[in-house]
């Protein structure tokens, strides 16, 4: 049955992608971008499809050789653009709507680069699993038309996963990344060096064998999250870890009991008001 309905969806898919005809992907080389990419090639054509990554400190350094590999190898063209979003003092003081203040710089340019292309639509990969968690970006998305293909279709995260292994694409397993500002509390200012300070300790962890991580920021005090099965191996290494996180200057290094999962600081939020706040603020 799970079968049929990933079957399913995924002519969904392709028929949503079909009747687009030509599209400008926002892409990060993450699971969901990386699929989504491949089935629009696959339903149109390399020359009816163009990638876009943005780069900017939010943006792990070693994910963009990787995007670019898969874009050569889909034989898409793949466009590079700076962003700018720490200069906007209503995304670095981190309130609730943080994203959609990023959101909206980059689709506002991503727009401008679709018209001088003469492509049809501006797309993102969020999937279906993305309804259940705060996202205040989707507001940005309806302001500037930006369609979602794998949502369209009902496509969730797993099912993203599982039709990716069947097309032997490399990210079926990869580990999901985001943000690197969703590591800092909402209220604390985010800053170039936290950025890069979370963004070294996170290489680090992978480094020793902990892919699917994160390091939460709270200033001096960094959080560590690593899937459930790992946390012995982590408290095993934790000597190494401390050692490096401290000369990262973190001073208290803790560990999530709860493991990783995504939106973990979003459970702090009272999402009814969260939600009330950032629709008066975008109004």
């Amino acid at each position: 049955m799970k079968a049929a309905v990933s079957s399913a969806r995924l002519r969904r898919l392709s028929i949503i992608l079909g009747k687009m005809r030509s599209l400008l992907l926002a892409y990060s080389g993450g699971v969901d971008s990386t699929f989504l990419l491949k089935a629009a090639v696959d339903e149109l054509s390399p020359e009816a499809v163009a990638a876009v990554t943005a780069v900017s400190l939010t943006y792990p350094e070693e994910e963009l050789a990787h995007a670019r590999t898969v874009c050569r190898k889909f034989g898409v063209r793949h466009i590079v653009i700076k962003t700018h979003e720490l200069k906007d003092k209503r995304f670095s003081s981190n309130p609730v709507e943080r994203c959609y203040y990023c959101k909206s710089e980059l689709f506002r340019r991503l727009e401008a680069l679709r018209r001088r292309l003469g492509l049809r639509y501006v797309a993102d990969a969020s999937n279906a699993s993305d309804l259940k968690d705060f996202r205040p970006g989707s507001r940005a998305k309806k302001i500037f038309g930006v369609r979602s293909p794998l949502q369209e279709a009902g496509i969730t995260k797993k099912e993203v996963r599982s039709l990716s292994r069947k097309l032997n694409l490399p990210t079926w397993n990869k580990p999901s990344m985001a943000c690197l500002a969703s590591r800092i509390p909402y209220g604390s200012r985010i800053t170039a060096s936290a950025l890069k300070r979370i963004s070294r300790a996170e290489r680090f962890l992978r480094s020793i064998g902990f892919n699917q991580v994160r390091t939460r920021d709270y200033g001096t005090l960094c959080s560590i999250e690593v899937a459930a099965g790992k946390i012995s191996a982590l408290i095993a290494a934790r000597n190494r870890i401390l050692r490096y996180l401290k000369h990262l200057g973190y001073s208290h290094v803790t560990l999530d009991l709860g493991g990783y999962r995504t939106g973990s600081l979003n459970e702090a939020l009272n999402a009814k008001r969260a939600i009330r706040t950032f629709k008066r603020r975008t109004r």
